[in-house]
């Protein structure tokens, strides 16, 4: 079985001098009580046709409604293996959102409950927002958390340098 592969965006801002970065929270019946661990950088899975930083934009659209330019300087994150084997190519960009303001969000249809014969929709995401790094780290998937170090770790070298 060939893995699944998916490029998405880790937005960050520096705010009173302190870095914070957005996370989205999965929708749907999963994870509707599920809060610590369980945040994500959004992401999605690459058309054949897209290439990875591509995706990422689209992706960042698709389920908060963030619209990215590609223009902007993207800090390349590399690449990490999540528990179910799924590769995440990731890019940093900083970028400021009013994180009160309600956003968009993809939907999917699935059965629920689970072989009732009934199908509900569900938001891809249902919350998103900036957190203080040191929150974001308890908040984020595991699997995740080697973006915000390297996150980290550009943007210290980037300010040793200017």
């Amino acid at each position: 079985m060939r893995s699944r592969v998916s490029a998405g965006l880790l937005l960050y801002r520096i705010r009173n001098g302190s870095l914070e970065v957005f996370l989205a929270h999965p929708g749907g019946p999963f994870f509707a009580h599920k809060d610590e661990g369980h945040w994500t950088i959004p992401k999605g899975e690459i058309e054949p046709t897209e290439d990875y930083l591509t995706t990422a934009i689209r992706e960042v659209k698709e389920e908060v409604g963030i619209e990215v330019n590609p223009q902007n300087h993207m800090l390349e994150l590399g690449s990490i293996r999540q528990k179910g084997g799924k590769v995440v190519h990731a890019w940093a960009v900083e970028m400021d959102w009013d994180d009160s303001q309600i956003f968009r969000s993809n939907s999917y249809e699935m059965e629920w409950p689970a072989n009732s014969g009934r199908f509900q929709r569900f938001p891809e995401v249902d919350r998103a927002q900036f957190f203080a790094i040191k929150e974001a780290r308890s908040k984020i998937k595991e699997t995740q958390i080697p973006l915000l170090d390297r996150l980290e770790k550009l943007l210290g070298d980037s300010r040793r340098k200017g």
